[in-house]
C-alpha cells in the first residue's frame, strides 16, 4: 500500500483546517468556554461602591390582603342543592342566582297560602256585603240592632281572617325565596363549599364572593408591642412589588387571642395602588420610628435563584479584577425618589466594597468591572 505524502502547509487544504479550528474555537468561547481568544474582548460591567443611605428604622411585621366586603352565601332552607350555577373564579352580579334547592316543599306552601287567601278575600266579601245590607234594613226598621252589631262583628273577622290570610302568602313566598341563592353584591367566586346533590339544612356554607374593592392589609400584632405601634409617626404597607403605600385608614381589634397573644391589626388600603391584587397575597407593614444610617444595595444588583440571594463582588489585584458571587442577607426593602428601590443588608458586605449593577452580565465568562 503506498503511503500518503504529507500535506503542505501551503496546501488548500491545510488552510481550509485552519479555518474551521478557529471556527470551532471561537463558537466555545461565546458559548462560555475558557479561555476567550484574544479576538474576543471582555465584557465590561457597571459597578457601584456600598455605602451607607438613610433608611427608615422601627417594627416590620407580616401580613395579608384581605377583602373588605366578603360574604358566605348559606343556605336557609332544608333541602338538596339541585343546582350550583356558579364555581370558583367566575365573576357576578348583584343579585345574580348562585344556587338552587329542591323547593317542592316551599312551593306546595305557597300554594297553599294563596288557596286559603282567596278563601279568606271571598269571606271578606260575602261578610262586607252582608253588613251593608243589614246597615240598610236596620235603617228602614226591618231589623233590630242586635242583627246589625253581628253582621259588624263578621266583617270585622272577616276581615282579621283576611289580613292573616295575606301574611301567611307573604310568608310562604320569603321562604320560597330562600331556597334560591343570590350574590349580596357584585364580585367574584372564592370558593364554593358544596355541590349538586348535597343536603343543605339552615346554616349549611355554600359559596364564598368577595368583592375586589376595597382591600385592606390585616396584620397580627404582639400584644407585647401594642404601645409601640400605636405610637409610631409613620406605618406603610408593602405590597408584592415592590411598592410602599400609606394605608387610608387603620382599625384595631380590640380583643387580644388568647392562644396567640396577638391583635389583629386592618389598614385599608387606597384603591389605584390594590387595582391588581387580590386577598390571601403577603405583605409587609413597617412601623417606621425614624431613620438612620444603614448599608444599602440597588435592588437591580440582587441575584435570586430558588433560595439563593447573592450579589457579583468585584475581587482581584488592580488589573485582574473579576467578578465572585457572594450570599448576602438582606433586610427590609426601601424606596427613595432620588435612589430608586433597594435593600438594607444586613449581612454579607462591608462597606466600600464594589458590585456588578447587571449580575446577569457579571455571570458571563471574561466579565471584568468596567473602569
Amino acid at each position: 500500500m503506498r503511503a500518503l505524502a504529507p500535506r503542505s502547509s501551503n496546501s488548500p487544504f491545510f488552510h481550509r483546517l485552519c479555518h474551521w479550528a478557529l471556527v470551532v474555537l471561537g463558537a466555545w468561547s461565546v458559548a462560555g468556554g475558557s479561555p476567550v481568544w484574544a479576538g474576543n474582548s471582555a465584557v465590561a460591567v457597571p459597578v457601584v461602591v456600598v455605602g451607607n443611605q438613610p433608611v427608615g428604622v422601627g417594627l416590620v411585621l407580616e401580613g395579608r390582603l384581605e377583602a373588605v366586603k366578603q360574604s358566605t352565601v348559606s343556605a336557609q332552607a332544608s333541602g338538596r342543592i339541585v343546582q350550583l350555577v356558579v364555581k370558583a373564579g367566575d365573576k357576578v352580579q348583584a343579585g345574580q342566582l348562585l344556587a338552587v334547592v329542591d323547593d317542592r316543599m316551599t312551593a306546595a306552601g305557597v300554594s297553599q297560602a294563596q288557596a286559603q287567601w282567596a278563601q279568606a278575600d271571598a269571606n271578606l266579601a260575602n261578610a262586607r256585603a252582608q253588613a251593608e245590607r243589614t246597615r240598610e234594613l236596620h235603617a228602614k226598621g226591618f231589623v233590630s240592632r242586635a242583627a246589625l252589631d253581628q253582621a259588624d262583628a263578621q266583617y270585622k273577622a272577616a276581615q282579621a281572617g283576611a289580613q292573616g290570610a295575606q301574611a301567611a302568602q307573604t310568608q310562604s313566598q320569603v321562604a320560597q325565596g330562600h331556597t334560591r341563592l343570590t350574590a349580596p353584591y357584585g364580585g367574584w367566586v372564592l370558593a364554593t363549599h358544596a355541590q349538586a346533590g348535597d343536603l343543605a339544612l339552615p346554616g349549611t356554607p355554600v359559596v364564598t364572593v368577595y368583592a375586589p374593592q376595597p382591600i385592606r392589609a390585616v396584620v397580627q400584632v404582639p400584644a407585647s408591642q401594642l404601645v409601640q405601634v400605636r405610637q409610631a409617626p409613620h406605618m406603610e404597607v408593602g405590597l408584592p412589588g415592590g411598592l410602599w403605600v400609606k394605608p387610608v385608614a387603620q382599625t384595631a381589634v380590640p380583643a387580644a387571642d388568647p392562644v396567640s397573644q396577638t391583635v389583629e391589626w386592618r389598614l385599608d388600603l387606597p384603591t389605584g395602588a390594590t387595582a391588581d391584587l387580590v386577598p390571601g397575597q403577603p405583605v409587609q407593614v413597617r412601623l417606621a420610628s425614624g431613620q438612620a444610617e444603614r448599608l444599602t444595595v440597588p435592588a437591580q444588583t440582587v441575584f435570586r435563584r430558588g433560595e439563593l440571594t447573592a450579589v457579583y463582588v468585584v475581587s482581584g489585584l488592580a488589573g485582574q479584577e473579576q467578578f465572585a458571587l457572594r450570599a448576602v442577607r438582606l433586610g427590609a426593602a426601601q424606596a427613595d425618589a432620588k435612589r430608586g428601590s433597594g435593600y438594607e443588608v444586613l449581612a454579607g458586605l462591608r462597606f466600600g466594597e464594589k458590585i456588578a449593577l447587571d449580575p446577569v452580565r457579571a455571570g458571563l465568562a471574561g466579565a471584568r468591572p468596567a473602569p
